[in-house]
């Protein structure tokens, strides 16, 4: 009964190291998901109402971006590696009149160029995306999401029809669905892709940009890219250089750097809860190896009368040490790990956690903590054991 609850406080804080590494992996699991589809290192920026008058012109002038930027930002902040211009009807989540035959939805109609794949990804069920040919020749073609194909032809193939955006026909040429999950997911699918070029003309956008989408070059980070599109805007658009108001952004790197550096804590904190939990068991191993050398005094006298080394009394006990609390600490290991995976499994989890799960690695670097502990309890209690003098031992009762 003494073995077995020592063990078991060596299996239970294996457990507890087990299932807490694999709720930090969970959480972790659970937002990296919610960048699924989308650069992780990408910036987002678009014109607002200037705050500061400056150089004789007046505040809340309305910041609009051209098609002239395009290459003026490329060639002023070498660091963008994507750029994307972008356009939207409606404005952010707005809405737009589509019709096809009889059937009417409100979508999201954006006018894109191909490169906004690499930065917010979709996945083509059917028929194709944008290409450069598409953006040179002005074509008159959509891309529309699962969201809008189950609306507007509920079962019909979409390819090839024709679907009428503010008066405006558009032959689909794709269907696209997309991995993200929650709000995200279904915004995205009812979302419509047409070219941007076409987009300027088709809704009297002259030569006018939305807003930017583009991602950084490798080794470099997205706070510095943003000042300089910041700083180089600023000054083509006479904005007084302290107006934080006059373009708005997101930088989805700032933020994932941000994450990146929590998940660190967290993986810490979960460590170091597990592993005091496990010490606490260890503790308890070196404590019933004391007491086992205490019992067994008179056994190692007789050993060392007869002949016996020190070393081989040492690697007895610590052999001892390290079978017990391997043995319990695997066992522990195990069940946290089906414990995780059972919940997996039945699709326990939140848009903020999901598949908790513990990596090889970490499952492999626990079995060597469970060694190392182990040996770590036996040693005391060998030394103990090895300081027994043979006389003293015969002659205990």
């Amino acid at each position: 009964m003494r073995t077995f609850l020592t063990a078991f406080g060596v299996g239970w804080g294996m457990l507890m190291l087990m299932i807490v590494l694999g709720s930090g992996r969970g959480l972790e699991n659970g937002v990296r998901g919610m960048f699924t589809g989308f650069a992780t290192n990408s910036v987002y920026l678009w014109g607002q109402a200037t705050s500061m008058p400056y150089k004789g012109l007046p505040k809340g002038r309305r910041m609009s971006f051209e098609n002239a930027d395009i290459d003026f930002l490329r060639r002023m902040v070498p660091e963008i590696d994507v750029m994307a211009p972008r356009n939207q009807l409606g404005g952010y989540m707005g809405g737009n009149n589509v019709t096809y035959n009889n059937k009417t939805g409100a979508f999201s109609v954006n006018g894109d160029y191909p490169e906004i794949q690499l930065i917010n990804q979709v996945f083509i069920d059917t028929g194709r995306f944008i290409n450069n040919n598409d953006i040179d020749l002005s074509r008159k073609i959509a891309i529309i999401g699962k969201r809008v194909a189950d609306v507007l032809f509920e079962g019909e193939t979409c390819l090839g029809k024709n679907i009428k955006i503010n008066g405006v026909y558009f032959q689909v040429v794709g269907k696209f669905h997309t991995k993200k999950s929650g709000d995200q997911a279904e915004r995205d699918e009812q979302t419509i892709f047409i070219p941007f070029s076409t987009f300027q003309r088709a809704f009297n956008m002259g030569n006018e940009i939305g807003w930017f989408a583009l991602t950084c070059r490798p080794n470099s980070s997205g706070a510095v890219v943003e000042s300089k599109i910041r700083t180089v805007l600023a000054r083509k658009y006479q904005v007084h250089p302290d107006d934080d108001r006059a373009f708005g952004s997101f930088n989805a790197d700032e933020k994932f750097s941000s994450m990146e550096m929590v998940f660190k804590a967290v993986n810490f904190v979960a460590w170091f809860v597990g592993l005091m939990t496990l010490l606490a068991g260890v503790i308890g191993v070196s404590n019933i190896m004391l007491v086992v050398i205490k019992e067994r005094t008179k056994e190692f006298g007789i050993k060392r009368a007869i002949g016996a080394k020190p070393w081989s009394i040492i690697i007895q006990v610590i052999l001892e040490s390290v079978t017990l609390t391997t043995l319990a600490g695997y066992l522990g290991m195990v069940l946290g790990i089906w414990l995780l995976a059972a919940v997996s499994s039945m699709g326990i989890g939140s848009q903020f956690f999901q598949n908790p799960e513990v990596a090889l690695k970490t499952a492999f670097t626990s079995l060597v903590i469970l060694v190392v502990c182990g040996v770590l309890a036996g040693i005391l209690p060998a030394q103990r054991a090895v300081r027994i003098k043979p006389v003293d031992a015969l002659r205990d009762e």
